[in-house]
């Protein structure tokens, strides 16, 4: 039973709904979990805006149509739901720089914008060059028992852990 009341979700019981929803995503709608694609579209969609002959002339926009379709309804779920999950654990907090940020680094909002623009660039271009991301790679190729999901999801653990250890070192 999910208690409201309890601070943390169990993540053997989060992990357990993903795959549940994952399962009930390809029932409903024969589509695996996706996210990056739909940073590419948005930003054909700001770009459209903008100079539309441009996008209109770029081949992978006319691969990937360009507006509001599963996957971005996907990442805008995704989004709303942690911020229920937290309104409703009561442990929702907005904050510029978190205290273990703090910590290691110091007081500077500047650096960790700088620093989250940069990973933030690093990991879309990652998933876009690797075609697809933790959720595609990772979560889809392992439910679909692919050799290349199971290889990401080794590597995504892997760099995260790496990366962390490098970021949040003592000393």
């Amino acid at each position: 039973m999910i208690s409201l009341t309890e601070k943390t979700w169990s993540p053997y019981l989060a992990g357990a709904l993903t795959g549940i929803t994952l399962i009930l995503s390809v029932l409903i709608s024969s589509k695996f979990f996706g996210a990056s694609t739909t940073y590419v579209v948005t930003s054909g969609m700001i770009e459209n805006v903008i100079s539309p002959d441009h996008v209109a002339g770029l081949a992978y926009f006319q691969k990937y149509s360009l507006g509001i379709n599963w996957q971005w309804m996907f990442v805008l779920g995704v989004m709303i739901g942690s911020f229920v999950s937290s309104k409703a654990s009561q442990t929702f907090s907005a904050q510029a720089l978190p205290p273990m940020w703090q910590e290691r680094f110091g007081d500077s909002v500047r650096k960790r914008a700088l620093a989250a623009f940069a990973g933030g660039i690093l990991v879309i271009y990652g998933a876009r060059l690797a075609g697809g991301c933790p959720s595609g790679h990772g979560l889809s190729g392992f439910v679909q028992m692919s050799i290349s999901g199971y290889i990401s999801l080794i590597f995504f653990f892997a760099g995260g852990a790496v990366v962390a250890r490098i970021i949040y070192r003592k000393g």
